[in-house]
């Protein structure tokens, strides 16, 4: 095809292999499955382009995360894009970014570091998932926000305060039937808003959204997790946790809570690889 279409337009490949070219991967994680999950990209860089480029490829990806990788010797810098900013932690384009360096990069591994704006992070395998240790961010409680209850479309019970705002309901049935006002999410300050409740099927339910970063509804949240899993372990008294997050796609975490730390555990699986040409 390409020598049928140079054929047709002289010239239409040259400079090719002049322009930059970047690695690109779409991972599902926190799924078994492809198409389900929470998609994110994956960006291979020799060297750290400019804040602006990153930001310019993240908008196009329009995955709610774009990692970005450069490697360091035995280590990896990772930072994290969503579609309007960089963010200080993100779950699914971690252990997205993990995946690919454990399965298509250095197989031979069984545990990759990353530096990060949140700090070091490993991920290591565990079977057939991998295992992420993050630091813990429990939240504060706190009164809810004036118009909160009104942006959501129902009352929760509980409200608490970290990076985001957590909201805790009585079932996992009031969670899947919230339909929030995505521009009255947006004033409110914080990232995101998580809403949460016992699960049905596993130890807690979850989703989130974060309309002001161009997230409306996020598919899997592992960074929400990090104020989740110690809510949920102290209030169950269980240091291991099953998590779902029931957003359309869906997706699942196995936690253990270790104190200041937590580690959160899925699978993740490939869909696409190719070229980014700029």
């Amino acid at each position: 095809m390409a020598t049928q279409v140079g054929a047709r337009f002289p010239g239409a490949f040259s400079g090719y292999k002049k322009k930059m070219q970047i690695p690109i991967y779409q991972v599902d994680a926190f799924t078994g499955r492809q198409f389900a999950g929470n998609p994110a990209a994956v960006c291979l860089l020799q060297e750290w382009l400019d804040d602006a480029l990153l930001a310019s490829i993240a908008a196009e990806n329009n995955l709610s995360e774009t990692a970005f990788l450069v490697s360091r010797g035995e280590s990896w810098e990772l930072r994290w894009f969503t579609p309007k900013t960089e963010v200080d932690l993100c779950g699914h384009a971690t252990l997205a970014a993990a995946f690919v360096i454990l399965n298509r990069l250095e197989r031979q591994r069984d545990c990759v570091l990353f530096d990060t704006r949140s700090g070091k992070l490993s991920v290591r395998r565990a079977g057939d998932r991998l295992a992420m240790d993050f630091p813990a961010r429990p939240g504060a409680p706190c009164p809810q926000p004036e118009g909160l209850t009104e942006a959501l479309g129902a009352a929760g019970s509980e409200c608490y305060r970290a990076r985001d705002l957590m909201v805790v309901f009585a079932t996992e049935e009031q969670v899947l039937k919230l339909r929030p006002k995505m521009d009255q999410l947006m004033r409110f300050d914080c990232l995101g808003v998580i809403v949460t409740a016992p699960g049905q099927a596993s130890d807690f339910v979850s989703r989130f959204f974060a309309p002001a970063v161009g997230v409306p509804e996020d598919p899997v949240t592992g960074s929400a997790h990090t104020m989740l899993v110690p809510y949920w372990s102290r209030r169950l008294g269980k240091q291991n946790l099953y998590a779902r997050q029931v957003s359309e796609r869906g997706g699942e975490l196995w936690c253990e809570n270790h104190g200041d730390r937590i580690t959160l555990m899925g699978q993740a699986v490939l869909f696409m690889e190719g070229t980014i040409v700029l």
